[in-house]
């Protein structure tokens, strides 16, 4: 889109500029107001340090609260499009519902009503430029400041410098403007004038990516006397359809639920636009009856453009309300989910990585469906169903009585299943690394990285191990049969017990089990090589399957080493005061080391 539209917008702007110098000041004012609102923006990301993605977390247990997130973010941020995108992001992520982000929209809709009053009101009425040059000033002082605190603040302060800035300079350009041309002489009237100007508002708006910008252009142009009453209720109204297009882009890396929320808010805004449309004459005379009840003069025409804008969208939410159930299904109809393909990464999309909070949850998920993919074939390696091995309370008895070969091709599911999945999860964490983000959260994506890479050791391990398990296991092989049994129930009961860690709640798994596992697998270790010399000396064992053995035997107890470290790394809370303690209290390697060994040298 970029390549056909931005051409014509430069070439149409340097066309102006060739023929009225005061063109330039209306188009720079409309440049600063955009950069301020980049500024807020930016500012807000630094301030929030997240709060906004942890709020908007708990913000849609209903589609109240959700419209009530909305509109309150929309009126702090002055900016729908980025709550839009916020919104898809942890949409994406699988944070938060479809029905509570069509809330949030419905929300922001509202929300982005609050900048027409401030224009209308306050913008236009007084000389603002006074008060944004002292807020620009303070505010690039504070962004030099090395505390976040202090530069999100400085970077919102100066954002609203420039953004009343822009208002400035294009009022001021405005009226000079008037004295050179007269821009009422392409006013229209009627369903032609609607009609045209509409389409001029979405256009306009979707070449700035901003209806608030769009709004404060249109009531500087209005209060200038450079556009009509009639025509300003039309751009207006052609404004709400154009800012749907930042969501329709945002959607466009995202997955099917950040599409779907993309159609819904262009459902939405279309059919709040046709409403008004149509209803334009009974608004029109709705605003008047506003305007005299709270006392808007009759010639305070931006004003009631502000009272207009307000009824429409209020208007357009409270029609929507009663078949948001409906309109979900439709929605859902139309933009079916995906067949679950394990195959491929289902969290990470360009969308989530938008934001650090998403960014974080989208990986934690994904690694997650990793481990579900990797202990599933870990398992059906072993000739275990995994079905069976978590619904048993007695592995060892399962375990003798799996004879039956699964019929997989271990090396084609893996590359399938595990690295294809990895591949995802490391190019994704590579593209957080290019992103300025918090260096705690850089340091939780890639220790999340590590996390994966220990799984897919794992299976590697595994399948190093599968052709001696088809092998031995499948027929009795005497005490070989029964060493390799030994070493698939290990590796099942670490399977186990992993998942009953991410079953327990948060605050009570711990460190110190995991420790415990760790010297069991080194005890372990050290009593199953003792036992193989034993066999071999009682003649029970031949030196080709010990040899054999000794090998896989060391692929199982490095798979459920790195089993145990991804299972550390992933579940435990390291910011707790208790994952603090057991630290303190964890046994590192040498005294994990000398631990077994004093073990083994205990008699009996």
């Amino acid at each position: 889109m970029t390549r056909f539209y931005l051409p014509i917008v430069i070439g149409t702007l340097l066309l102006a500029f060739w023929f009225s110098p005061d063109a330039q000041e209306i188009a720079a004012g409309i440049a600063i107001f955009l950069f301020g609102m980049l500024m807020l923006e930016d500012g807000f990301k630094l301030f929030g340090g997240g709060a906004l993605e942890r709020i908007l977390e708990r913000a849609t247990g209903s589609t109240f609260r959700a419209i009530s997130f909305g509109m309150l973010s929309t009126t702090l941020l002055q900016s729908s499009s980025l709550v839009s995108v916020i919104t898809i992001s942890f949409l994406s992520a699988g944070l938060i519902s479809l029905i509570g982000g069509v809330g949030i929209i419905f929300g922001a809709n509202i929300g982005t009503t609050t900048g027409a009053w401030l224009v209308a009101g306050l913008g236009l009425k007084i000389n603002i430029a006074a008060y944004a040059m002292p807020m620009i000033a303070l505010g690039i002082v504070l962004v030099f400041q090395k505390p976040k605190p202090q530069r999100g603040i400085g970077y919102a302060l100066a954002g609203l410098g420039f953004l009343f800035l822009g208002i400035h300079h294009m009022k001021e350009g405005f009226e000079a403007f008037k004295d050179q041309i007269d821009l009422t002489r392409f006013a229209l009237t009627g369903l032609l004038g609607l009609f045209v100007y509409s389409l001029i508002g979405t256009a306009a708006t979707v070449v700035m990516q901003s209806s608030h910008a769009t709004m404060v252009l249109i009531l500087t142009a209005l209060s200038a006397g450079q556009i009509s009453y009639e025509n300003a209720l039309a751009l207006a109204i052609g404004a709400n359809i154009g800012t749907t297009i930042t969501a329709i882009l945002g959607s466009l890396g995202a997955n099917f639920q950040g599409k779907r929320l993309a159609l819904a808010h262009l459902i939405f805004n279309t059919v709040t636009a046709l409403v008004a449309l149509v209803l334009i004459a009974p608004l029109r005379d709705a605003v008047n009856w506003i305007s005299d009840l709270v006392g808007i003069a009759p010639d305070d025409y931006a004003m009631k453009l502000a009272v207009f804008h307000t009824i429409f969208n209020v208007l357009g939410v409270a029609l929507m309300l009663p078949i948001l159930e409906r309109l979900i299904t439709f929605i859902e109809h139309r933009i079916l989910e995906p067949v679950l393909d394990v195959s491929r990464p289902r969290y990470l999309n360009e969308a989530v990585d938008e934001f650090p909070q998403t960014l974080e949850i989208a990986l934690r998920k994904e690694v997650l469906h990793l481990y579900e993919n990797a202990v599933e074939l870990i398992l059906h390696g072993l000739n275990l169903h995994r079905d069976e091995v978590f619904a048993t309370d007695n592995v060892a008895d399962l375990v003798r009585h799996s004879r039956t070969p699964f019929e997989i091709d271990l090396d084609e599911s893996y590359g399938r299943r595990v690295k294809t999945l990895y591949a995802g999860i490391v190019e994704f964490t590579t593209r957080v690394g290019d992103k300025r983000v918090d260096p705690d959260i850089a340091e939780r994506v890639y220790a999340l990285r590590d996390v994966a890479s220990d799984i897919v050791q794992a299976v590697k391990s595994v399948k190093h191990l599968r052709k001696n398990v088809l092998r031995y296991t499948v027929r009795r092989h005497g005490a070989t049969t029964e060493l390799y049994d030994e070493l698939r129930t290990e590796l099942a009961r670490i399977a186990v017990e992993i998942r009953k860690l991410g079953l327990t709640e948060p605050e009570n798994r711990s460190a110190l089990w995991l420790d415990q596992e760790r010297a069991q697998i080194e005890e372990d270790a050290r009593k199953k090589s003792r036992r193989v010399d034993a066999l071999i000396r009682k003649g029970a064992l031949n030196a080709t399957a010990a040899t054999s053995f000794m090998n896989d035997s060391s692929y199982a107890y490095g798979a459920m080493r790195d089993l145990i470290e991804a299972a550390r790394n992933y579940y435990i809370e390291r910011e707790s005061a208790m994952a603090e303690v057991e630290r303190l209290l964890a046994l590192d390697e040498e005294e994990l080391s000398e631990a077994v060994a004093d073990h083994a040298n205990e008699p009996g």
